[in-house]
């Protein structure tokens, strides 16, 4: 998505260069070879935290706490509820603009929110993730009525929604923010997506680099983000969420 921090040129690890990736596709773009976050020890980490402080651009200590208790508390379990009879999956693929309305047009799906997860700094902000230092994911989070959505229909609309094989990218929006990701909350959502990746690969002729992971703490992302393009996104021209909506989604509204 685009950046909407006023000083960008701050932050160039993250890369917007042209319109959201169409649907998953077997003709994919070569996966770029970055160096992520998640490559870096912790010790690399806190150095480069300490070095943007000296900047006066720190997001490693706030609140009080050090960096490494931070990164303690974002690294925890999701520990929301969710309402009685549902149950919550959790989602990367891109922008989550876009990722959320696809979500929200499935059948059985109570409740979305987009947000940031997987990453090493407690409540960050966009701004934080868009550095492309806290290794945090733009993630839907996804509330389903156990009675009326199976977690198969959810990984359907994730594959449908992106290209899951090239390595932190879709289309023209570069970072380790928009990597594609299913991130499981019990066993039984785990064995039914590496089953389901295992199903998708055969339709690829390029390797899949969607990652599965336990599900982290959810950090709920600022109000804007929220049900953007429903509302009307960039350019005021609502898109309907109506359950079995099939229109082409206009990624930035």
């Amino acid at each position: 998505m685009p950046f909407l921090s006023p000083s960008p040129t701050l932050f160039s690890s993250s890369l917007r260069l042209s319109s959201c990736f169409p649907r998953s596709s077997s003709k994919s773009l070569k996966p770029i070879k970055t160096l992520t976050p998640s490559n870096l020890s912790s010790s690399r980490l806190t150095v480069s935290m300490s070095w943007l402080g000296k900047l006066g651009l720190s997001f490693g200590t706030r609140g009080g706490i050090s960096a490494e208790a931070s990164a303690s508390l974002a690294q925890g379990p999701d520990d929301d509820v969710p309402a009685p009879g549902n149950q919550f999956a959790q989602f990367g693929a891109g922008c989550f603009w876009g990722v959320e309305l696809a979500f929200q047009r499935v059948s059985g799906v109570t409740k979305t929110e987009v947000g940031y997860s997987q990453g090493n700094i407690h409540e960050p902000s966009y701004e934080d993730v868009c550095t492309g230092m806290t290794n945090h994911n733009e993630v839907v989070r996804v509330q389903y009525d156990l009675t009326a959505c199976k977690y198969e229909d959810l990984l359907d609309a994730f594959w449908a929604r992106h290209d899951p094989t090239t390595l932190n990218r879709q289309g023209g929006d570069v970072g380790t923010q928009y990597r594609s990701g299913i991130y499981v909350y019990n066993e039984e959502q785990e064995k039914l997506a590496r089953e389901s990746l295992e199903q998708h690969q055969t339709k690829m002729n390029r390797k899949i680099v969607t990652e599965i992971l336990p599900a982290k703490k959810f950090y709920r992302a600022e109000e804007y983000h929220q049900q953007y393009l429903e509302k009307g996104g960039r350019f005021g021209f609502k898109q309907s969420a109506n359950k079995g909506c099939n229109d082409p989604i206009r990624c930035y509204g």
